[in-house]
């Protein structure tokens, strides 16, 4: 019998935590809760969850700094970010720390499993680059390392977040072909609905150009096909 995946909800209304708990819990999974930021970064360090729902405002630590802990750590674990403030820059500002994910509250039961399914689903699918036929494939002084699932830099490791990682090996694994945001969204992200959403796709490729480039503003691998979206261009 597959082991049950493990959701940790970090947020201080009980309220939510309850009708989210029931809504987790009747699609099979096993659930965690904490109602402050520092409960949920000790749970998050000790129980190894399978994906965090983490609140932006609460008590004792705010959601993005308990992000930021576990993202200095090491940790890939996917957070999707809870926020009830409508304005961009809670949603940029997730996804700059690490974040994979961001829903606003109030939200639908509906869209949050699909999104924790979504989450869920792709860190168990095996990343590979089509047609590569080796376990580590090289583009300039670029390295991915499929079997490690390491990037490196002319010689030096990269620290990517799991969705850098999977944004970058999709598009290496397709050079030349043009992703609209669309495209990229039910490819990597694996989700069906889009809408505002497209925003995260460019604030991935942003931060991943700052991490792999050599001159993120005059990038060589990730390029923009302007009004269409981006590809891979290493050879």
């Amino acid at each position: 019998m597959e082991e049950k995946k493990t959701v940790l909800i970090v947020e201080d209304e009980k309220s939510i935590v309850d009708i989210v708990r029931f809504n987790l819990e009747k699609e099979g999974y096993a659930v965690l809760a904490a109602y402050d930021g520092e409960a949920g970064l000790t749970k998050a360090r000790e129980a190894n969850p399978d994906l965090i729902l983490l609140d932006v405002m609460l008590p004792k630590m705010i959601g993005f700094d308990v992000c930021k802990a576990l993202r200095a750590e090491g940790s890939s674990v996917p957070v999707i970010i809870l926020t009830a403030r409508e304005g961009e820059s809670d949603k940029v500002e997730g996804l700059e720390i690490g974040a994979d994910d961001y829903i606003t509250k109030p939200f639908s039961m509906r869209e949050l499993m699909a999104r924790v399914k979504a989450n869920i689903r792709r860190t168990a699918m095996q990343q590979t680059v089509p047609g590569s036929g080796s376990a580590a494939v090289t583009y300039g002084g670029l390295s991915i390392d499929l079997e490690s699932y390491q990037v490196s830099k002319h010689g030096a490791p990269i620290d990517l977040t799991q969705r850098e990682y999977e944004l970058l090996t999709f598009l290496a694994g397709h050079p030349g072909k043009v992703y609209s945001r669309t495209d990229l969204m039910e490819q990597v992200w694996n989700y069906d609905y889009v809408g505002d959403d497209v925003r995260t796709v460019d604030v991935t490729v942003r931060r991943l150009r700052e991490k792999i480039e050599d001159e993120p503003a005059n990038p060589s691998l990730i390029l923009t096909r302007r009004g269409v979206g981006y590809y891979f261009a290493g050879t």
